[in-house]
Parts: C-alpha cells; structure tokens; sequence
C-alpha cells in the first residue's frame, strides 16, 4: 500500500522560509511525476511545483523565483524549499506522487505565515 508522508510545515513569519519533505513508501514501482500542491480556506486546491523524475519542473505562477523543487529518486523524496514566505502562502500543503498511472496524495501539512 503506497504512503506518503509530508514533514517540514509549520509557522513562520513573513520572509522566512521552510523546507517541506515527503517521502512516498509501499510501492516497488517507478515513482514518476511528483510535487505539491496547497489549498487554502475557502479556496480551491492549486498547483504550487511539479518535478518529472527526469528533474524537469514546473511552478504555478505565484510562487516562481521564490519555491525551488527537487527529488531524490533513491528514496523516493520529493523537497520543496520556500523562500521569501507571503502571509498568501498559509495553506495546507499536499504532495502527491504519480505511480502506475495515479495519483497518491499525502495527508498534508499546514504553513502558516504571519505577517
């Protein structure tokens, strides 16, 4: 059974900066795409980065230059680095990994940023 499992979130002040992990388990396949995505109340759930596991990635636009995704295939880890926080970042955070054709999704980490 494929589990993923977020750490990193947490509370941070405008500026700051956190470093979210997830680390997908279970599976003896290929991990392929990865990446995050957030939702914050009352808004829908949005692409926050992407990363292929060739390291090609991909940013929604609020958050290029600021955000850096990376993964390491060897233990099936995708990171996200975020920098420069905004209080429009506080949001649940939700990784999810592409294996076999779907989609498994982690339980989600809260960031809050306080201005």
């Amino acid at each position: 059974q494929v589990q993923l499992v977020e750490s990193g979130g947490g509370l941070v002040q405008a500026g700051g900066s956190l470093r979210l992990s997830c680390a997908a388990s279970g599976t003896t396949f290929r991990v392929n795409a990865m990446g995050w995505y957030r939702q914050a109340p009352g808004e829908q759930r949005e692409l926050v980065a992407s990363i292929t596991r060739g390291g090609s990635t991909n940013y929604g636009d609020s958050v290029k230059g600021r955000f850096t995704i990376s993964r390491d295939n060897a233990k099936n880890t995708v990171y996200l680095e975020m920098n420069s926080l905004k209080p429009e970042d506080t949001a649940v955070y939700y990784c999810y990994s592409l294996i076999l054709a779907r989609n498994y999704w982690g339980q989600g980490t809260q960031v809050t940023v306080s201005s």
